[in-house]
């Protein structure tokens, strides 16, 4: 299984890109991991552009989870018995799509298999980043029965 990270921007902060960097390293022992970065659109039609370039990195055959704050609402150990069903079912790649700061294009939206909400509260991007790669790294600490979830 690989778990491709397609997010708009890049991750400009030192301290952000550090946690990033370390739950990615975490996770990397669990599952194949790669970032694709599309690049902030500004304009009218700025969610149209990063829309088809979020779906220029997402293959036809990935399961397609979209981070959106009107998505399901997981408990890490839900979660985890989600991805566990990915994995039994032989799904290959999955990717995690974070939208630019006005979210995704309609497109974008239909393309998701799923869509998942981190929170009821407001992150910025960067945040967000952080604390999906920490939930999966915690998705797989859970499936494998290590104390870290605890």
């Amino acid at each position: 299984m690989k778990f491709k990270f397609i997010w708009v921007g890049k991750t400009r902060d030192k301290n952000w890109k550090a946690l990033q960097e370390e739950y990615l390293g975490r996770l990397s022992h669990f599952v194949k991991c790669e970032i694709a970065e599309v690049k902030d659109a500004v304009g009218p039609n700025a969610v149209d552009i990063e829309g088809n370039g979020i779906l220029a990195h997402a293959n036809q055959s990935s399961f397609v989870t979209l981070l959106d704050v009107k998505g399901r609402h997981l408990s890490s150990h839900e979660l985890a018995a989600e991805i566990e069903g990915w994995q039994n079912r032989g799904i290959r790649e999955i990717a995690f799509v974070i939208g630019g700061a006005k979210g995704v294009s309609s497109k974008v939206a239909e393309r998701a298999d799923l869509a998942v909400s981190l929170s009821f509260l407001t992150f910025t991007h960067e945040t967000a980043r952080v604390v999906v790669l920490e939930q999966l790294y915690r998705v797989f600490t859970i499936i494998k029965g290590f104390p870290y979830q605890k």
